[in-house]
């Protein structure tokens, strides 16, 4: 089993490399990313809006050497996509540097301006690009958890992760002339936060999901191959409002020769099959820096446990399911 925190702790020691003390995993975010040295500092913030009509995803990210900024925007009734990026070379985003929910996090571009801006109980998420434009508010009440885990590869190698998700959002998105309004009671939320000291090249998988069965809440977090041969895992459950750690690394299956034919996720508590229903491709290749994404959203059936033996059954949740590799 993990170890769980319960009180605020600093990422590195004062030579910048890995505090001990940092390993382990938290319901609330207690992990204080004091990065130092140039280089291989990686800080990214990512957020997904669902609602029955949409999904408008982004990015902002700093990697020393560069800032990037992403947007995807996805229709669900005509299956049409819209994107937005920008990349600054050799130009870091200050405002990832801030210490999480302290300050606004912004893109600082003005073709592809999107902020994160925290507040009591609420998050602001704006965009505005030339197709795209929103004003989403996040509800995140203060007993809300998250799953936040320290993941170490080496004293110098490491990434800490915060994935929540079954939040609900308010607003309104505006996409190539359509208006679409979010209710609180259909739209859901999900972040991923990073902050860490990556190795050059890495892959990883990512799923997520957000719904209800029964009447009670499950959230869906699980990762897979970037925390191979690690102490650390970043899976876990929501049931009814808990977090429910899970730390052993679970068994994915799926075909790289067709992204749209049935995932499945197992292990001792997780029994699910993801259909997928919709692939999103993203790539870029600069020789030494490169990016492939290949991400499918669709739905998850079938059953998890608790960790007193209680089973859930999963039915037709929406998510997503992602393979990524990056040489960074």
């Amino acid at each position: 089993m993990e170890k769980e925190l319960h009180q605020p702790v600093d990422m590195c020691l004062k030579d910048g490399t890995l505090n001990q003390a940092a390993i382990g995993w938290s319901r609330f975010p207690l992990h204080r990313a004091n990065l130092k040295g140039w280089g291989r500092r990686k800080r990214f913030d990512y957020w997904c809006v669902v609602s029955p009509e949409m999904i408008l995803a982004f990015s902002i990210s700093d990697t020393d050497y560069k800032s990037a900024t992403s947007l995807f925007f996805f229709d669900r009734k005509t299956q049409t996509e819209t994107t937005a990026s920008s990349m600054k070379w050799f130009k870091s985003n200050p405002t990832s540097r801030a210490p999480w929910g302290t300050q606004q996090i912004r893109s600082g571009d003005k073709n592809v301006d999107i902020s994160i801006t925290p507040g009591d109980q609420t998050i602001g998420l704006n965009v505005a690009t030339a197709h795209v434009n929103a004003e989403v508010e996040v509800s995140v009440p203060d007993d809300h958890q998250s799953m936040g885990v320290l993941v170490p590869w080496s004293s110098r190698r490491f990434q800490y992760t915060r994935k929540d998700n079954c939040l609900t959002a308010s607003g309104r998105v505006r996409a190539n002339g359509v208006t679409y309004q979010l209710n609180e009671k259909t739209t859901t939320a999900t972040m991923d936060h990073g902050r860490g000291k990556w190795p050059y090249e890495t892959l990883w998988n990512w799923a997520s999901g957000s719904g209800t069965t029964d009447g009670e809440e499950i959230g869906l977090q699980f990762g897979a191959k970037w925390t191979a041969g690690t102490p650390a895992t970043e899976n876990a459950l929501r049931l009814g409002g808990q977090i429910e750690k899970i730390s052993e690394e679970l068994e994915w299956t799926y075909d790289t020769e067709n992204w749209l034919a049935p995932w499945t996720i197992k292990g001792e508590r997780v029994d699910l099959v993801f259909t997928p229903e919709y692939h999103r491709h993203s790539e870029f290749n600069k020789k030494i820096v490169s990016s492939r994404e290949e991400q499918v959203f669709g739905h998850f059936s079938g059953t998890v446990w608790s960790l007193k033996g209680h089973g859930y059954r999963v039915e037709n949740i929406f998510g997503w399911a992602e393979e990524v590799h990056r040489r960074w």
